[in-house]
This record gives C-alpha cells, structure tokens and sequence, in this order.
C-alpha cells in the first residue's frame, strides 16, 4: 500500500511510523520544513494522562496510557523521561489541590518531608502536594526529530511542494489549517515561555494550581524550563500578550522566587485544533482517512491514533475502537 501523510507534526509523524510498521510505503507531504507551523513544536511534552483526567474525558486516560511505552520504543533511549508529576498549589489554593484530587487517579498525597525529596528546590515551600507516579514527559522538539530522523532511516520520502504519482490512501494531518473547512473544529490558541535559570532544578513536571491560571512548568535541561498554561478560545496564532505574559512570570515566581531572575530566552504561541468535546477524531471517506482535534493532547493520544490509522487504513480490527 502507497499512503500519502498530508502534515508533519506529531500527528503526521506518528501514523506514519505506525503504518511503516505494517509494511506500508509512506511519503509525508511536509509544506513547512522544521516544525515552525506546527502546534507541537510549542508543546509541553507531558505524558500525564492520570491528571489530564481532571478536565479531560475518560477515553483521554484509557488512550494515553500507554503513550510512554509507545515514545520509549520509537526514540532514543533516554528522550522519554519517567519521573512522574508533582502537583502543588500555595496554601491559600489548598481547595484547589483538593479539587484536582476529586477527579483523579493514580496518585498519592505527600507531604513536605517527600516533597523536598522528590524536588530539593522547593524545600520549605509547600506542605502537601499530589504525586502522580506513573507518569512521564519528553522534549517535543527533540522527539519531532527523532521521529523524523527514525522514519528517513526507514525510507520515508519528505515532500515540500507536491506529491508526484498514485497513492492508495492519503491521511491528512493538517490539524489548524482544516480549522473552516471541517464542521465544529475551532482553534485554542495556547501559549508558551522559555526560561533558563541556573538556580532552579526541577527532575519532573510540576503544575502550580491556581483558581485562574494553573501553570506547568516542564524541565528541559541544562537550566530550561517550558513554561505553559494558557487555552485560550482563538485561533489568532500572534504573538504571547501581555497579559499572559505576566501572568506566567507571577505563577513561576509564586513556585519558586529564582525565577524572578531567569533569562526569558522565548515566548511562543501555537493553535491548536479542537472540536466541541475536546476529543479527537479519526474518520475515513473514500481513499482519505483524516485525523484532527487532538486539541491539548497531541504527544499523549497520537500513539494510540496513529494506530486507529492503520487499522483503518488496512481493515484490521480498531484497536481503540474510536474511529468513524
């Protein structure tokens, strides 16, 4: 079979190493070389279907959960990095954590003893917090080009203007540029900083409730720290405001004072596609499968679409049973 993949963000990138898994030959239509119009450039990374639940549906946690298992298996060792989520909010936000507890799982309640084990850098400064074990996170940047690097060593073609030729099926990932043509997908514009700092070392991502803004804040290493947050009901895809950026700066200076001194080395913005339910969609008509609305959750549900793809692309039994 000769699959065209239409879009290289995770979305793209994934259903092609799974259908090259089946034997498939795949070329990926790429109209924006180096990720730079892709919303998962700008994301977080974080594999943390246990707390995604507490706003998500539940069919977020049954498909995200083995995403760690899949990214382990797809990148070099190392890229995917399974030190859990650390979850805290200042004392006057305990209802918050309280909140967040209610409507989730996988997790267990420590207190500032463990805390200080778990983050040194945040000894003295929170006395409970919920940590979810089982939980994961990667760079997306690098796991982007890995994956592509791991597909052009298995023969996968990069197409930039057009594709040549008869194709047996084509997937379109195109995400936000769908946004007007496909019935109920919207944008969320989120948006993004970059801090580094040599003063602050955090092992695992760890989320800052608040009742307006909660952040995460997601180690890089060598000093950078991802900072994000924002959903935003947009598809304006400028520059960060000013009003978020302020807020941001607030929330990583509440987590840790250091912060007030880290270099502010990017700020970004990214839209990402999203249908009423929040849910994404895997459909096929005809010759074209398409894929869209993974909305806040491209790294943790595109292992498990990817692999709806093939099952439709191939007529074998869906694995997630989501696909229409």
């Amino acid at each position: 079979m000769r699959v065209l993949i239409k879009g290289a963000g995770v979305a793209g990138l994934t259903a092609a190493r799974e259908l090259v898994a089946r034997g498939a030959e795949v070329e990926i239509l790429d109209r924006s070389p180096g990720f730079a119009a892709a919303a998962s450039w700008y994301a977080g990374g974080m594999l943390a279907p246990w707390c995604e639940r507490e706003s998500a549906d539940e069919s977020v946690l049954t498909r995200g959960v083995t995403a760690a298992d899949w990214w382990e298996a797809a990148l070099p060792a190392g890229e995917v990095h399974r030190k859990g989520t650390l979850v805290v909010a200042r004392p006057r936000d305990g209802g918050e954590l309280r909140r967040f507890a209610s409507r989730t799982s996988g997790f267990r309640w420590v207190g500032a003893e463990e805390i200080a084990a778990l983050e040194p850098a945040l000894v003295g400064r929170f006395t409970e917090a919920l940590f979810f074990p089982e939980e994961a996170h990667l760079d997306p940047r690098r796991a982007l080009s890995g994956l592509r690097k791991g597909l052009e060593a298995q023969g996968v073609s990069f197409l930039t203007n057009g594709a040549e030729g008869d194709y047996d099926l084509t997937v379109d990932c195109t995400g936000a540029a769908r946004i007007g043509e496909i019935a109920e997908l919207r944008g969320v514009r989120g948006e993004m900083l970059y801090l580094e700092t040599s003063e602050v070392a955090l092992m695992r991502p760890v989320r800052l409730l608040h009742p307006r803004i909660p952040l995460y804040i997601v180690p890089r290493g060598d000093g950078l720290f991802m900072c994000g947050a924002t959903m935003v009901e947009s598809d304006d895809a400028g520059p960060i405001t000013a009003r978020s950026l302020m807020e941001f700066l607030n929330a990583a200076y509440a987590l840790h004072p250091a912060f007030a001194e880290a270099r502010l080395v990017e700020a970004g913005t990214g839209v990402r596609p999203a249908f009423a339910d929040n849910l994404p969609r895997v459909s096929r008509h005809q010759d074209t499968i398409t894929v869209n609305g993974l909305y806040r959750h491209g790294f943790l549900l595109s292992p498990a679409l990817a692999a709806e793809v093939a099952a439709l692309a191939l007529g074998q039994p869906n694995p997630g049973g989501h696909a229409r």
